[in-house]
């Protein structure tokens, strides 16, 4: 399939009661955009980034109750996994869109890349527009654009923290225009992650 932007019904999704309906809709409207998607712009990230990239779409596989509150594709060069890496995610909430270059707490190597980020901020206040989003916890809708946020203070509980996180990207509302529109939002990601590859390539230098 070719796609043709995301729908109220996909973002309405989330207020499916049950986790087995929840998942059956997730699985039936929503995986598929994200295949499509992926079939359109992965080529486009290997390109930014100078790795073979993976598409993983996320299972849900632990949840055995209460059902997911988002959903979300990720991006990585490792096809076994992603969430021990930097990664690139597309996903929905029931009122947003986001794009994130994430980092999450399972990466082993967080503490390296925290005092890499920390000792190169300059490079991400200078190079990353500053109406896009941090993120310091991939569970929550919570978020605070790069104009306003303590980057700083940031960073340091992401390196610091166990449970410390760094994601940063876009959030587009439910309701933009953009996402009904399939090829601005392919262009729009595009933009995006190619925005934040040179930071995904300072994360990933050796």
């Amino acid at each position: 399939m070719s796609f043709t932007g995301f729908t109220k019904q996909d973002f309405d999704t989330f207020a499916i009661e049950g986790l087995e309906e929840r998942m059956a809709a997730i699985q039936e409207r929503i995986q598929p955009k994200f295949q499509a998607i992926s079939d359109e712009i992965s080529k486009d990230l290997a390109s930014y980034t100078g790795y073979d990239i993976y598409l993983h779409i996320a299972r849900h596989a632990r949840r055995k109750v209460n059902p997911p509150a988002d959903t979300w594709s990720a991006y990585c060069h490792d096809k076994r996994g992603y969430k021990k890496h930097p990664h690139f995610q597309i996903g929905l909430f029931d009122d947003h869109v986001f794009l994130w270059l994430a980092y999450i707490y399972e990466m082993p190597d967080k503490q390296e890349i925290g005092t890499r980020f920390l000792d190169n901020m300059d490079s991400i206040t200078e190079n990353i527009p500053r109406e896009f989003m941090v993120s310091q916890d991939h569970m929550k809708k919570d978020a605070e654009s790069l104009e306003t946020i303590d980057l700083e203070k940031a960073l340091t509980r992401f390196r610091d923290v166990k449970k410390g996180e760094f994601l940063i990207g876009r959030q587009i509302k439910a309701d933009d225009p953009l996402l009904q529109d399939g090829e601005k939002f392919l262009n729009f990601a595009r933009e995006t992650f190619e925005t934040l590859a040179p930071l995904y390539k300072l994360s990933m230098r050796n």
